[in-house]
């Protein structure tokens, strides 16, 4: 427990968020969940934007209900799974148009450029409102959304680019 106490879960959670190319989101249909695998990238807000399309079953869910989780995970310390660092984030979704977020996304993900601009791709949003975090076995806590929010903002906009 002491050595739990003395880490900081805030910037192991930013951090574990920031680096993240890949996660599982997971929507809901007709109350029955879904998961999904995306490619989240932070805006220069410190939102998560995501770039999905309208053909995917787990667009089609956001639109009829924006709430969802995403799910991100970093490398286990060892063997065991159970050490992975994970956060979890669960909210709503929706559409943005903003042409900075677009930008921030293609910067993670400078691939996506060549989907990007079809018609049927959308960059969305997720907006937290329950943030949980793991740090490995037996280290994890609820985290306050506005504390995690401002160490993303502070990396974002403090690192060199």
């Amino acid at each position: 427990m002491a050595a739990n106490q003395e880490r900081n879960f805030i910037r192991e959670a930013a951090a574990l968020l920031q680096a993240a190319r890949s996660g599982t989101l997971a929507t809901i249909e007709a109350g029955r969940p879904h998961a999904a695998l995306v490619t989240p990238a932070l805006g220069p807000d410190g939102f998560v934007l995501l770039l999905l399309s309208e053909l995917s079953a787990h667009t089609k869910h956001l639109r009829a209900d924006p709430r969802c989780a995403l799910l991100v995970t970093g490398v286990a310390a060892d063997a065991n799974p159970q050490t992975t660092p994970r956060l979890t984030l669960r909210g709503t979704a929706h559409p943005t148009q903003d042409v900075a977020a677009r930008a921030a996304y293609l910067r993670i993900h400078p691939y996506a450029e060549l989907y990007a601009g079809f018609g049927d791709f959308y960059f969305w949003m997720l907006k937290p409102d329950e943030v949980y975090y793991v740090g490995g076995f037996a280290a994890a806590a609820p985290l306050q959304i506005a504390a995690l929010h401002h160490e993303i903002y502070t990396i974002l906009h403090n690192r060199n680019d």
